[in-house]
């Protein structure tokens, strides 16, 4: 798989282990003949080591053979999250550092369309949907008719996540995120 087609939640093999991608930056030189580079910021599965990895745009990983399945929240064990398989109820223990970001897109956990990644059976992560739905709690009040321009203001979701928000969006009112991005993407 080309460095191009690498997005955030890819889970690659890269010196004889298995990293999560959790964050990529595209690079594009301004002058003539330059080439893109993108900097994947990966974690390795099971494990607390984060790697910075920079690549060209023609450079290639091997992506993990990955097995996906439907998952629910059921409860915290300590500082673990476990989740069960929809289909088999089989339950699974996941650190944080494996729910990635769970926790700034989702109060208790519960996600719907939640899938839980798979190497071997063994957990590696979760992959989010690719919206949700949050509540905001903290924001500049509206002011009617001050500017008819789409400014944007920042504003303090239910899960503590901060994005940033038109004018117009008050306490209170439920909105769609994107898990991959992090941004506002309409009311809910």
């Amino acid at each position: 798989m080309k460095a191009t087609e690498i997005k955030r939640g890819t889970v690659v093999e890269h010196l004889g282990k298995f990293w999560m991608v959790r964050d990529v930056e595209r690079s594009a030189p301004t002058g003539r003949g330059g080439n893109t580079t993108f900097r994947f910021w990966l974690y390795q599965v099971g494990a607390e080591i984060k790697l910075d990895l920079s690549l060209r745009a023609d450079d290639e990983m091997t992506e993990a053979e990955l097995s996906k399945r439907d998952a629910a929240f059921s409860y915290m064990d300590g500082d673990n999250y476990v989740f069960m398989d929809n289909e088999d109820y089989t339950q699974y223990t996941l650190s944080p550092a494996l729910v990635g970001e769970l926790p700034q897109y989702s109060v208790d956990g519960n996600l719907p369309d939640l899938k839980l990644l798979l190497i071997d059976g063994e957990p590696v992560g979760l992959q989010l949907p690719q919206s949700v739905e949050l509540e905001v709690v903290d924001t500049a009040p509206y002011v009617k008719g001050a500017s008819a321009t789409g400014r944007a203001k920042p504003a303090k979701l239910s899960t503590g996540l901060e994005v940033s928000v038109p004018e117009y969006v008050e306490n209170g009112t439920r909105i769609r995120v994107n898990t991959e991005t992090g941004e506002y993407t309409g009311r809910a």
